[in-house]
């Protein structure tokens, strides 16, 4: 998935070197090609929604493969499977999902703002004059990916905190409010520069990768299946969140507790992790993470763009 992420990426940025403007490059953002004479707004209210919904239901879905990565990357574990045992042994079934009411709560303002404010990007950046060049394509999704961490943060210290309880003796274990309340309003965007360098990238090549991916495996006339949707979104975030895993990495040890005073800085947390553990250790749940990111994004972008469909079509109806 990343040799194919990497490779198409690769492709597209030496066609937008060279000015090569293809059928499929820098289509509108969620919108097939048979719209692009007259592209449709989705209103706000629809984006938010449509993101927060999309957002909650891939969440609660993945959220036990988001727990396994969260403890690979502590650096405690040995493999999935140490993970797994653990977990199982002392925890139980339920121990898969701690955390999960806290990520919620984040995750909805989070894949709204993500998406909303990229479509907000794309049109402004002059998506309604014709094809959006890549480096737009781009700008677009960076800017999205540093908007939403004002959502993303908050929500990312509390739930890895919340998932490494169990690793806590009984009597300094604390539930989530406690973890908010010991936090503080400081404390929740501690790490928010890790959080920063890992979301920014991410939606960088996400949203661009999706964009062409959709066009690649449009129909003729231009439409999309539900299966070739899917398949554009866990394509574009498995790549991208392979990519940048090492960002990942970082920023979770940051954010666990004593991390900051461990660390101190994320450029020396990354020196330190590569120094002492090797560079695989920058990789450490990558495969989990992709697992985590590639359906998430798929089920959201999938969401999305049904939403949209149906608001078009009741557009329709009314001309």
């Amino acid at each position: 998935s990343v040799y194919f992420f990497s490779s198409f990426l690769f492709h597209k940025l030496s066609m937008a070197t060279m000015n090569v403007q293809g059928s499929g490059m820098g289509s509108p953002s969620f919108v097939s090609s048979s719209e692009q004479k007259k592209p449709f707004k989705l209103p706000l209210g629809y984006k938010l929604g449509t993101g927060a919904i999309a957002g909650i239901i891939g969440t609660s879905c993945i959220f036990p493969l988001d727990m396994i990565k969260t403890r690979l990357q502590s650096g405690q574990f040995t493999g999935p499977a140490h993970v797994v045992k653990t977990i199982m042994g002392t925890e139980g079934i339920g121990g898969f999902y701690k955390g999960l009411g806290a990520n919620l709560v984040g995750v909805t303002p989070e894949k709204a703002i993500k998406l909303a404010a990229n479509e907000y990007l794309r049109e402004k950046l002059g998506e309604d004059e014709g094809p959006l060049p890549l480096h737009y394509e781009m700008l677009a999704g960076a800017g999205a990916g540093f908007v939403q961490c004002i959502a993303t943060n908050p929500m990312e210290i509390t739930k890895i905190r919340l998932q490494m309880q169990s690793m806590l003796p009984p009597d300094q274990r604390m539930g989530t409010m406690d973890v908010v309340k010991s936090l503080g309003l400081r404390g929740m965007y501690q790490g928010s520069e890790a959080t920063l360098v890992r979301d920014v990238p991410f939606s960088l090549l996400f949203f661009p990768a999706y964009s062409n991916l959709k066009d690649l495996f449009a129909n003729a006339d231009g439409t999309n299946s539900k299966m070739s949707l899917l398949a554009a979104g866990c394509l574009a975030g498995g790549g991208a969140a392979g990519l940048n895993t090492p960002a990942d990495v970082v920023k979770t040890r940051m954010q666990v507790a004593g991390g900051k005073e461990r660390y101190g800085t994320m450029l020396n947390c990354f020196k330190t992790v590569f120094r002492d553990e090797g560079f695989m250790a920058l990789y450490a749940g990558a495969v989990p993470r992709m697992c985590v990111v590639a359906p998430l994004f798929g089920i959201a972008l999938l969401s999305f763009e049904k939403v949209k469909e149906i608001v078009i079509a009741r557009e329709a109806a009314k001309a």
